[in-house]
């Protein structure tokens, strides 16, 4: 293909068109044709199938599955391109950013899921944007390209890419031109609490001004505004933790704390600022037994262990129970990390969901049968009580059964049917679900007691 055909333009002076196009660029890349041309070509050369999975309403309402496994998809095909092409894998990027919000604005976003989808995506996608090895020319045009997307974005898919403009721009110049292009629309717009309250392009024109350490500018554009918002005022958290102020910034940013989404990012953040810091034992203390939010609570303690590799798993563990509460909830992590003694403290509670308990008497029967009567005992104590979601004489049965197993193995100095009759018997005492104990009685071999 020659480089007449990859400038192609409708106008009937093509041949000048041509020379003083094809010039500007050359001029502009250093007087480099080779460059030129690789640049022209490697935008070109490569066909995405992802773009067909993401043209304008590709998707319905309940089409929140189905893009999520796209999304997957499409980062794995740009991901494969930059092994070998990381410029063509950045050109991908934007080439999906630019797609997301037209391809996915019908799909019901209530659940949050579709969210978090395109948030994952865009943490493996950003990084690829930022390390690209591309020059100016190019970057200028992948901005100017994810700018417009971001204007016509419904739902704010992009602001994570806003959140770190000036880092995507990596060249300086061309940090300071996107800074003095918002800075203007940015302050006219939060200088007019009556008629403005949202402008596309704010946190872009804040990490700019971070990127470039005016900090004085960015403090005061932030005091413009009428109400703190934490994810808006983090940059100003942040100016001062990048000017080694580690104490003002977290007295900033808990200032600012005012609901508990808030909360946990703000607490992530004085974390991160006390760890960089090299104040480990401090973050760990006040923040980092908070920080880590993941589904399970297994999660949660394997994240803050892997943050902080130096202490004992064991009392990190007592750590995060003493700071979180809801011991009994805890009981699957303590036991899955190998520590019985406090998983057992923390079924004792009786608030550890029946069904988790009798798991848990099973898998141990062979490997640690006193542990495993002791769950299991605790679990038919629940049971007998009412405890559990949707509990059933089967559940009871099978705790009978995995009790029995077990103490066949350790032993004891009651039988194990006396003990399962003196737990009866308490329970009974002090309140109880009448069919449970109902068919305790008929599996202890007598009738209920009138």
């Amino acid at each position: 293909m020659t480089l007449g055909a990859l400038l192609k333009v409708t106008s009937p002076d093509w041949d000048e068109q041509r020379r003083s196009s094809a010039g500007q660029a050359m001029r502009r890349l250093n007087g480099s044709p080779e460059r030129l041309r690789s640049l022209l070509m490697t935008t070109t050369r490569h066909k995405w199938a992802f773009t067909a999975r993401f043209r304008s309403r590709a998707y319905g309402w309940r089409g929140t599955g189905l893009a999520t496994k796209r999304l997957k998809e499409a980062v794995t095909e740009i991901r494969e391109v930059a092994r070998t092409d990381p410029v063509l894998a950045a050109e991908g990027a934007v080439a999906l950013m630019e797609r997301l919000w037209p391809a996915l604005q019908d799909i019901d976003t209530s659940s949050g899921a579709l969210g978090n989808a395109v948030n994952r995506t865009l943490e493996q996608l950003i990084p690829m944007l930022v390390s690209a090895p591309a020059d100016r020319i190019p970057r200028t045009k992948w901005l100017e390209r994810v700018f417009v997307a971001m204007q016509a974005d419904g739902v704010q898919y992009l602001s994570p890419v806003e959140d770190r403009w000036g880092e995507i721009c990596v060249f300086p110049e061309l940090v300071d031109e996107w800074a003095e292009r918002l800075l203007p629309l940015v302050r006219a717009a939060w200088s007019d609490h009556g008629r403005f309250r949202f402008v596309t392009g704010d946190h872009a024109c804040l990490s700019s001004l971070l990127e470039l350490g005016r900090y004085r500018e960015l403090n005061d554009l932030l005091s413009l505004r009428s109400s703190p918002f934490w994810p808006t005022d983090r940059f100003g958290a942040e100016a001062l933790a990048r000017q080694g102020l580690t104490d003002a910034a977290i007295a900033y940013a808990e200032a600012r704390r005012n609901n508990d989404y808030d909360d946990t990012r703000i607490t992530e953040f004085c974390e991160r600022v006390l760890l960089d810091a090299g104040r480990r034992e401090e973050a760990y203390r006040q923040y980092g037994v908070y920080a880590a939010h993941t589904n399970t609570y297994l999660g949660v303690f394997r994240a803050t262990v892997r943050r902080y590799p130096e202490l004992d798993p064991r009392q990190v563990l007592i750590d995060l129970i003493e700071a979180r509460g809801e011991q009994g909830k805890w009981f699957a992590a303590a036991k899955s990390a190998g520590f019985l003694d406090v998983a057992l403290d923390c079924a004792r509670l009786g608030t550890t969901e029946p069904a988790t308990l009798l798991r848990a008497a099973r898998d141990f029967v062979e490997s640690e049968p006193r542990f495993s009567a002791q769950i299991a005992l605790q679990a038919v104590s629940d049971l007998l009580a009412g405890k559990g979601y949707e509990p059933t004489t089967l559940d009871l049965s099978q705790g009978c059964d995995y009790f029995f197993a077990a103490w066949a193995r350790c032993g004891g100095e009651q039988s194990a049917e006396d003990t399962l009759r003196r737990v009866l018997h308490e329970v009974e005492a002090r309140g109880s679900d009448p069919t449970m104990c109902e068919a305790m009685h008929r599996r202890l071999g007598g009738p209920r007691p009138a």
